[in-house]
């Protein structure tokens, strides 16, 4: 296995190598989408925000109850907060949550005509929104490129060599610099999906890893690919 050094790497290398990654991502997720359920941009706003610190799953058993009851913003804005709370009590910090949900609903009446904006700025001065909940309304949603750095995102950044920040904003700002704008939702999610699947926190799979001849981390994990196989999540496990 050739050891890639991303401190030899100039820009123009690190440019070229990230790509490569990205063209092999694509070709191991090829139907890519946001596995968070929804209809509508408020819905996908309530549901990336419900998401913290819980599973798209978790969240995915939850939101149609809340979403019959209460799927616009004019019906979350009037919605007793207690109800609110119960329902979403198994995603932990529900009261957070409720509170947010509720509040974000109240200003997208006041200020925005009942919408969601499709205006990064916007979009952060609601309750509980942060860039990475709007970047994945804005490409989910509003088909607008933003780049997503969840936990997944800045993990496999720093060991792709992408980024070598914990800084979500700096590495939002350097991985777009390597990869084409067009490509920002899409890569934001591929790289989500392999982070879940396949480059786990804890022992990653490099041995079963599609990337493994261009990360400059192979090796931190298992590198047996029979080993390594065992490890690799499906598809269904997050459905």
């Amino acid at each position: 296995m050739r050891v890639i050094n991303v401190e030899d790497e100039d820009f123009a290398t690190k440019r070229r190598r990230a790509r490569s990654m990205y063209r092999v991502l694509t070709r191991a997720y090829p139907n890519v989408h946001c596995e968070l359920d929804y209809q509508t941009p408020f819905q996908l706003l309530v549901a990336t925000l419900l998401s913290a610190q819980c599973t798209d799953k978790r969240v995915n058993q939850v939101t149609p109850i809340l979403f019959k009851r209460y799927g616009t913003a004019k019906k979350m804005a009037a919605a007793p907060i207690l109800e609110i709370e119960e329902i979403i009590r198994s995603l932990g910090f529900f009261h957070v949550k409720a509170q947010n949900v509720k509040a974000l609903s109240q200003r997208l009446i006041t200020d925005f005509g009942s919408k969601v904006p499709s205006d990064l700025a916007q979009l952060v001065t609601l309750p509980g929104v942060g860039r990475k909940t709007a970047n994945v309304v804005l490409g989910h949603a509003f088909d607008i490129p933003g780049i997503t750095v969840d936990t997944h995102f800045g993990r496999l950044s720093r060991r792709f060599g992408w980024s070598d920040s914990l800084d979500p904003i700096k590495v939002e700002r350097e991985v777009g610099e390597l990869i084409p704008q067009t490509e920002w939702t899409n890569l934001s999610q591929r790289m989500i999906w392999h982070g879940r699947r396949v480059c786990h926190s804890r022992n990653p799979a490099c041995g079963a890893c599609p990337l493994a001849s261009l990360c400059p981390s192979f090796g931190i994990g298992e590198v047996d690919k029979i080993k390594a196989s065992i490890l690799v999540k499906s598809d269904e496990e997050f459905r």
